[in-house]
């Protein structure tokens, strides 16, 4: 099964310029979806992690399945403002402005091995805040993985430190 051709591609949204990609016509599709579980899992498994990191939102999709089988803990790395408790933060630029994300303070072990999933690399911004502040908590990245990785945006050199892996590459 081709994946690519699971996702639909909107021209011009959420603006113009844009090519979107959406992967909701994929995880609509039963036996895609499970496809993209088991070809993630094929890799998570190399990477000898016990913890998911899964930014907010789409990247629960993936890494709460992924987790799941291969009996890791979850952490969900929120925007602000969204987990109780005592939470460490990250801040990362945007193309205008800034962002920041958050971990519950306790989720993360010195030692704790990481891999971070998400539906999306462009940029690198989120999951370089998100590897950064796994890190200033103890944790070390055993790798990234992700459903698609918008080429040409540059994330992968933001993130030339770490493993990662991308199922679906597009130029953008």
């Amino acid at each position: 099964m081709d994946l690519k051709e699971k996702i639909e591609i909107y021209e011009n949204f959420p603006k113009e310029g844009i090519s979107f990609k959406d992967i909701n016509s994929l995880i609509l599709e039963p036996d895609a979806f499970k496809l993209v579980i088991d070809e993630m899992l094929k890799v998570a498994k190399a990477l000898d992690a016990n913890i998911i990191a899964i930014p907010e939102a789409r990247g629960y999709i993936f890494g709460t399945p992924l987790a799941y089988l291969l009996g890791a803990g979850l952490v969900p790395v929120r925007k602000p403002g969204k987990l109780p408790g005592e939470v460490s933060s990250e801040e990362y630029d945007l193309e205008y402005g800034s962002n920041r994300v958050e971990i519950q303070k306790d989720a993360i072990k010195p030692g704790d091995r990481i891999i971070v999933v998400d539906d999306l690399l462009a940029t690198g911004g989120t999951i370089m805040a998100a590897t950064k502040l796994i890190e200033k908590l103890g944790g070390e990245i055993s790798g990234i993985i992700t459903l698609i990785e918008l080429t040409d945006l540059g994330g992968r050199e933001v993130l030339k430190d770490y493993f990662v892996h991308s199922l679906i590459t597009y130029p953008c």
